[in-house]
Protein backbone atom coordinates (compact mmCIF):
# COMPACT_ATOMS: atom_id res chain seq x y z
CA UNK A 1 0.00 0.00 0.00
CA UNK A 2 1.23 2.91 -1.22
CA UNK A 3 2.56 5.65 1.72
CA UNK A 4 0.90 9.02 0.30
CA UNK A 5 -2.67 7.54 -0.25
CA UNK A 6 -2.44 7.23 3.51
CA UNK A 7 -1.72 10.71 4.14
CA UNK A 8 -4.16 12.77 1.57
CA UNK A 9 -6.06 14.01 5.21
CA UNK A 10 -3.75 15.60 7.09
CA UNK A 11 -3.07 13.31 10.00
CA UNK A 12 -1.96 16.55 12.41
CA UNK A 13 -4.65 18.19 11.91
CA UNK A 14 -6.86 14.72 12.25
CA UNK A 15 -5.69 13.64 15.44
CA UNK A 16 -5.06 17.10 16.73
CA UNK A 17 -9.34 17.47 16.62
CA UNK A 18 -10.13 14.20 17.46
CA UNK A 19 -8.04 14.79 21.17
CA UNK A 20 -10.07 18.15 21.75
CA UNK A 21 -13.53 16.43 21.23
CA UNK A 22 -12.23 13.49 23.16
CA UNK A 23 -11.97 15.58 25.59
CA UNK A 24 -14.98 16.97 25.26
CA UNK A 25 -16.31 13.48 25.56
CA UNK A 26 -14.82 13.01 29.54
CA UNK A 27 -15.95 15.95 31.10
CA UNK A 28 -18.29 16.17 33.86
CA UNK A 29 -21.67 14.37 32.62
CA UNK A 30 -19.75 12.60 29.66
CA UNK A 31 -21.72 14.67 27.00
CA UNK A 32 -20.40 15.51 23.77
CA UNK A 33 -21.27 19.27 23.02
CA UNK A 34 -20.99 20.74 19.67
CA UNK A 35 -20.27 24.45 18.95
CA UNK A 36 -23.98 26.02 18.45
CA UNK A 37 -25.97 22.84 19.49
CA UNK A 38 -27.97 22.93 23.08
CA UNK A 39 -26.86 19.74 25.31
CA UNK A 40 -30.14 17.43 24.55
CA UNK A 41 -29.92 17.45 20.67
CA UNK A 42 -29.91 13.90 19.62
CA UNK A 43 -26.77 12.90 17.75
CA UNK A 44 -25.87 13.07 13.86
CA UNK A 45 -22.96 10.66 13.25
CA UNK A 46 -23.66 11.02 9.04
CA UNK A 47 -21.79 13.35 7.51
CA UNK A 48 -21.83 14.38 4.29
CA UNK A 49 -23.95 11.10 3.23
CA UNK A 50 -21.68 8.80 5.21
CA UNK A 51 -23.30 7.21 7.93
CA UNK A 52 -20.60 6.56 10.89
CA UNK A 53 -21.82 4.30 13.47
CA UNK A 54 -20.06 1.86 15.79
CA UNK A 55 -20.57 -2.05 17.29
CA UNK A 56 -21.00 -2.63 20.75
CA UNK A 57 -17.92 -4.27 21.04
CA UNK A 58 -15.88 -0.90 20.96
CA UNK A 59 -17.10 -0.78 24.86
CA UNK A 60 -16.31 -4.06 26.07
CA UNK A 61 -14.82 -2.52 28.82
CA UNK A 62 -17.37 -0.92 30.76
CA UNK A 63 -20.82 -2.26 31.92
CA UNK A 64 -22.82 -3.79 28.99
CA UNK A 65 -26.79 -3.71 29.45
CA UNK A 66 -28.75 -2.05 26.18
CA UNK A 67 -28.81 0.67 28.45
CA UNK A 68 -25.22 1.60 29.24
CA UNK A 69 -24.65 0.79 25.33
CA UNK A 70 -27.16 3.58 24.39
CA UNK A 71 -25.59 6.19 26.88
CA UNK A 72 -22.09 5.71 25.38
CA UNK A 73 -23.42 5.91 22.00
CA UNK A 74 -25.27 9.59 22.69
CA UNK A 75 -22.02 10.53 24.48
CA UNK A 76 -20.06 9.74 21.40
CA UNK A 77 -22.26 11.82 19.17
CA UNK A 78 -23.21 8.35 17.43
CA UNK A 79 -26.38 7.85 15.63
CA UNK A 80 -26.24 4.62 14.45
CA UNK A 81 -25.07 0.89 15.98
CA UNK A 82 -24.33 -2.79 15.23
CA UNK A 83 -25.98 -3.87 18.42
CA UNK A 84 -24.68 -7.39 19.42
CA UNK A 85 -27.12 -10.02 20.24
CA UNK A 86 -26.20 -10.74 24.08
CA UNK A 87 -27.65 -6.96 24.99
CA UNK A 88 -30.41 -7.31 22.91
CA UNK A 89 -31.79 -10.83 24.10
CA UNK A 90 -30.72 -10.12 28.07
CA UNK A 91 -32.86 -6.79 27.51
CA UNK A 92 -35.98 -8.57 26.27
CA UNK A 93 -35.35 -11.23 29.25
CA UNK A 94 -33.37 -14.56 27.87
CA UNK A 95 -32.96 -16.93 30.65
CA UNK A 96 -29.31 -16.92 32.05
CA UNK A 97 -26.97 -19.57 29.98
CA UNK A 98 -24.89 -21.39 32.15
CA UNK A 99 -21.23 -21.47 31.09
CA UNK A 100 -19.14 -24.91 30.61
CA UNK A 101 -15.65 -25.93 31.06
CA UNK A 102 -13.30 -28.52 30.91
CA UNK A 103 -13.52 -30.30 33.96
CA UNK A 104 -17.64 -30.32 34.84
CA UNK A 105 -19.72 -32.74 36.61
CA UNK A 106 -21.90 -35.25 35.21
CA UNK A 107 -24.89 -32.97 37.06
CA UNK A 108 -23.06 -29.62 35.57
CA UNK A 109 -23.09 -30.89 31.95
CA UNK A 110 -26.77 -31.76 32.84
CA UNK A 111 -27.96 -28.66 33.99
CA UNK A 112 -25.50 -26.84 31.37
CA UNK A 113 -27.90 -28.98 28.85
CA UNK A 114 -31.06 -27.57 30.62
CA UNK A 115 -29.93 -24.13 30.27
CA UNK A 116 -29.36 -24.22 27.23
CA UNK A 117 -32.47 -26.11 26.80
CA UNK A 118 -34.68 -23.37 28.35
CA UNK A 119 -32.95 -20.23 26.51
CA UNK A 120 -33.88 -22.56 23.05
CA UNK A 121 -37.69 -22.93 24.09
CA UNK A 122 -37.64 -19.07 25.19
CA UNK A 123 -36.53 -17.95 21.78
CA UNK A 124 -38.89 -20.43 20.16
CA UNK A 125 -42.14 -18.37 22.02
CA UNK A 126 -40.09 -14.84 22.71
CA UNK A 127 -42.97 -12.10 21.75
CA UNK A 128 -41.70 -9.54 20.16
CA UNK A 129 -42.94 -6.84 22.00
CA UNK A 130 -39.87 -5.86 23.96
CA UNK A 131 -37.44 -5.77 20.94
CA UNK A 132 -39.63 -3.26 19.43
CA UNK A 133 -39.73 -1.34 22.93
CA UNK A 134 -35.99 -1.55 22.67
CA UNK A 135 -36.15 0.20 19.42
CA UNK A 136 -38.10 2.58 20.51
CA UNK A 137 -35.57 3.14 23.30
CA UNK A 138 -32.70 3.76 20.69
CA UNK A 139 -34.68 5.78 18.16
CA UNK A 140 -36.20 8.36 21.04
CA UNK A 141 -32.64 8.97 21.91
CA UNK A 142 -31.34 9.37 18.46
CA UNK A 143 -29.69 6.26 17.52
CA UNK A 144 -30.91 3.59 15.00
CA UNK A 145 -30.02 -0.16 15.21
CA UNK A 146 -29.29 -0.85 11.82
CA UNK A 147 -27.52 -3.84 12.26
CA UNK A 148 -27.76 -6.65 15.10
CA UNK A 149 -24.84 -9.35 15.36
CA UNK A 150 -25.91 -13.07 15.72
CA UNK A 151 -22.61 -14.65 15.72
CA UNK A 152 -23.90 -18.31 15.41
CA UNK A 153 -26.99 -17.68 13.19
CA UNK A 154 -27.39 -20.63 10.79
CA UNK A 155 -24.25 -23.29 12.95
CA UNK A 156 -24.85 -26.59 13.39
CA UNK A 157 -28.01 -28.08 14.05
CA UNK A 158 -29.72 -24.96 14.92
CA UNK A 159 -33.38 -25.04 14.34
CA UNK A 160 -35.01 -23.35 11.34
CA UNK A 161 -37.59 -22.19 14.28
CA UNK A 162 -34.78 -20.41 16.02
CA UNK A 163 -33.35 -19.12 13.22
CA UNK A 164 -36.53 -17.27 12.35
CA UNK A 165 -36.31 -15.70 15.92
CA UNK A 166 -33.55 -14.17 15.09
CA UNK A 167 -34.57 -13.02 12.00
CA UNK A 168 -37.78 -11.65 13.94
CA UNK A 169 -36.01 -9.58 16.27
CA UNK A 170 -34.26 -8.06 13.22
CA UNK A 171 -36.95 -7.37 11.69
CA UNK A 172 -38.97 -5.69 15.18
CA UNK A 173 -35.61 -3.89 16.06
CA UNK A 174 -35.85 -2.24 12.42
CA UNK A 175 -32.51 -3.48 11.99
CA UNK A 176 -31.65 -3.86 8.03
CA UNK A 177 -29.52 -6.72 8.34
CA UNK A 178 -27.97 -9.49 10.58
CA UNK A 179 -23.98 -10.45 10.89
CA UNK A 180 -22.31 -13.45 11.76
CA UNK A 181 -18.59 -15.02 11.12
CA UNK A 182 -17.51 -15.69 7.53
CA UNK A 183 -18.92 -19.53 6.73
CA UNK A 184 -19.80 -20.92 3.22
CA UNK A 185 -21.80 -24.03 5.00
CA UNK A 186 -23.92 -21.06 7.08
CA UNK A 187 -24.32 -19.52 3.88
CA UNK A 188 -26.02 -22.21 2.08
CA UNK A 189 -28.08 -22.51 5.12
CA UNK A 190 -29.07 -19.32 5.95
CA UNK A 191 -29.54 -18.07 1.79
CA UNK A 192 -33.02 -19.09 0.95
CA UNK A 193 -34.77 -18.38 4.62
CA UNK A 194 -32.55 -14.11 4.73
CA UNK A 195 -34.01 -14.07 0.89
CA UNK A 196 -37.77 -15.16 2.58
CA UNK A 197 -37.19 -12.81 5.82
CA UNK A 198 -35.64 -9.96 3.03
CA UNK A 199 -32.94 -9.31 5.80
CA UNK A 200 -29.31 -9.32 4.93
CA UNK A 201 -26.77 -11.38 5.95
CA UNK A 202 -23.21 -9.85 6.60
CA UNK A 203 -20.51 -12.46 6.83
CA UNK A 204 -17.86 -10.81 9.05
CA UNK A 205 -14.00 -11.58 8.02
CA UNK A 206 -10.95 -11.56 10.34
CA UNK A 207 -7.50 -12.34 8.46
CA UNK A 208 -8.63 -15.12 6.90
CA UNK A 209 -10.20 -13.37 3.61
CA UNK A 210 -8.08 -13.05 0.65
CA UNK A 211 -8.93 -11.36 -1.92
CA UNK A 212 -10.95 -14.00 -3.84
CA UNK A 213 -12.73 -15.27 -1.06
CA UNK A 214 -15.99 -13.62 -2.45
CA UNK A 215 -15.13 -14.74 -6.13
CA UNK A 216 -16.22 -17.81 -4.90
CA UNK A 217 -20.16 -18.95 -4.23
CA UNK A 218 -20.38 -17.93 -0.98
CA UNK A 219 -22.43 -14.94 -2.33
CA UNK A 220 -24.39 -16.90 -4.41
CA UNK A 221 -26.84 -19.20 -2.31
CA UNK A 222 -29.10 -16.13 -1.89
CA UNK A 223 -29.38 -12.43 -2.70
CA UNK A 224 -29.83 -10.98 0.59
CA UNK A 225 -25.75 -12.24 1.23
CA UNK A 226 -23.64 -9.84 1.90
CA UNK A 227 -20.57 -8.86 3.48
CA UNK A 228 -19.65 -7.42 6.90
CA UNK A 229 -16.62 -6.30 5.68
CA UNK A 230 -13.36 -5.15 8.07
CA UNK A 231 -11.21 -3.48 6.25
CA UNK A 232 -8.43 -3.33 9.00
CA UNK A 233 -8.47 -7.06 9.53
CA UNK A 234 -8.47 -7.56 6.06
CA UNK A 235 -5.17 -4.73 5.64
CA UNK A 236 -3.38 -6.94 8.33
CA UNK A 237 -4.08 -10.38 6.58
CA UNK A 238 -3.53 -9.91 3.21
CA UNK A 239 -0.89 -6.30 3.23
CA UNK A 240 -3.51 -4.90 0.52
CA UNK A 241 -5.85 -1.89 0.14
CA UNK A 242 -9.18 -3.03 0.95
CA UNK A 243 -10.59 0.22 -1.69
CA UNK A 244 -10.40 -2.81 -4.62
CA UNK A 245 -12.81 -5.10 -2.79
CA UNK A 246 -14.82 -1.92 -1.83
CA UNK A 247 -14.72 -0.98 -5.66
CA UNK A 248 -15.89 -4.61 -6.90
CA UNK A 249 -18.40 -5.90 -3.77
CA UNK A 250 -20.43 -2.36 -3.33
CA UNK A 251 -23.82 -3.41 -3.84
CA UNK A 252 -23.56 -6.73 -1.85
CA UNK A 253 -21.73 -4.77 1.04
CA UNK A 254 -23.98 -4.46 4.53
CA UNK A 255 -21.44 -2.75 6.63
CA UNK A 256 -17.96 -2.02 6.55
CA UNK A 257 -16.01 -2.39 10.12
CA UNK A 258 -13.08 0.36 10.43
CA UNK A 259 -9.91 -0.19 12.50
CA UNK A 260 -6.94 0.43 11.63
CA UNK A 261 -3.98 -1.92 11.20
CA UNK A 262 -0.58 -2.13 10.66
CA UNK A 263 0.04 -4.60 7.88
CA UNK A 264 1.85 -8.29 8.48
CA UNK A 265 -0.82 -9.24 10.99
CA UNK A 266 0.11 -6.25 12.80
CA UNK A 267 -1.46 -4.11 15.69
CA UNK A 268 -4.51 -2.29 15.78
CA UNK A 269 -3.57 1.42 16.10
CA UNK A 270 -4.96 4.77 16.98
CA UNK A 271 -6.90 6.16 13.40
CA UNK A 272 -4.40 7.34 11.05
CA UNK A 273 -1.53 5.78 12.98
CA UNK A 274 -1.65 2.33 11.48
CA UNK A 275 -1.42 0.71 7.66
CA UNK A 276 -5.26 1.28 6.57
CA UNK A 277 -6.65 3.63 4.26
CA UNK A 278 -9.68 4.75 6.25
CA UNK A 279 -9.92 8.34 5.54
CA UNK A 280 -9.48 6.97 1.47
CA UNK A 281 -12.48 4.37 2.21
CA UNK A 282 -14.68 6.65 3.51
CA UNK A 283 -14.47 9.33 0.69
CA UNK A 284 -14.76 6.64 -1.71
CA UNK A 285 -18.14 5.92 -0.23
CA UNK A 286 -18.76 9.76 -0.16
CA UNK A 287 -17.72 10.43 -3.66
CA UNK A 288 -19.97 7.26 -5.23
CA UNK A 289 -22.79 7.92 -2.78
CA UNK A 290 -22.91 4.48 -2.37
CA UNK A 291 -25.43 3.63 0.82
CA UNK A 292 -22.43 1.67 3.38
CA UNK A 293 -22.77 1.84 6.74
CA UNK A 294 -19.10 2.31 8.24
CA UNK A 295 -18.96 1.67 11.86
CA UNK A 296 -16.16 2.09 14.04
CA UNK A 297 -14.74 -1.18 16.36
CA UNK A 298 -12.66 0.01 18.36
CA UNK A 299 -10.06 -2.58 19.26
CA UNK A 300 -6.43 -0.83 19.80
CA UNK A 301 -5.36 -0.87 23.25
CA UNK A 302 -6.91 2.29 25.16
CA UNK A 303 -4.49 4.76 26.59
CA UNK A 304 -3.86 5.12 30.45
CA UNK A 305 -6.09 7.83 31.63
CA UNK A 306 -8.69 8.04 28.54
CA UNK A 307 -11.72 5.24 28.12
CA UNK A 308 -13.11 3.77 25.30
CA UNK A 309 -16.00 6.16 25.45
CA UNK A 310 -13.31 9.08 24.82
CA UNK A 311 -11.20 7.03 22.26
CA UNK A 312 -14.42 6.24 19.78
CA UNK A 313 -15.38 9.57 20.24
CA UNK A 314 -11.77 10.25 18.74
CA UNK A 315 -12.69 8.23 16.11
CA UNK A 316 -16.14 9.71 15.16
CA UNK A 317 -13.76 12.74 14.81
CA UNK A 318 -11.42 11.01 12.44
CA UNK A 319 -14.16 9.79 9.87
CA UNK A 320 -16.11 13.71 10.10
CA UNK A 321 -12.90 15.55 9.10
CA UNK A 322 -12.22 13.14 6.78
CA UNK A 323 -15.19 13.48 5.27
CA UNK A 324 -15.50 17.10 5.28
Amino acid sequence: MKSNERRTISRRGLLGSAAAAAALAMAPGGALRRVGAQATDKPNSKFNGVQIGTITYSFRDLPGTAEDILKYVVQCGISSIELMGGPVEQHAGVPAAMRGGRDMTDEQRKAMQQSREAQLQWRLSAPMEKFRALRKMYNDAGVNIHIVKFGNIGDGNMSDGEIDYYFNVAKALGARGITRELSEEAAKRLGPIADKHKIMIGFHNHTQMTPTTYDGPILSYGKYLGINFDIGHYVAGTNQSPIPIIEKFHDRILSLHLKDRKVNNGPNMPFGQGDTPVALVLQLLKREKWDIPADIELEYRVPPGSNSVAETTKCVQFCKEALA
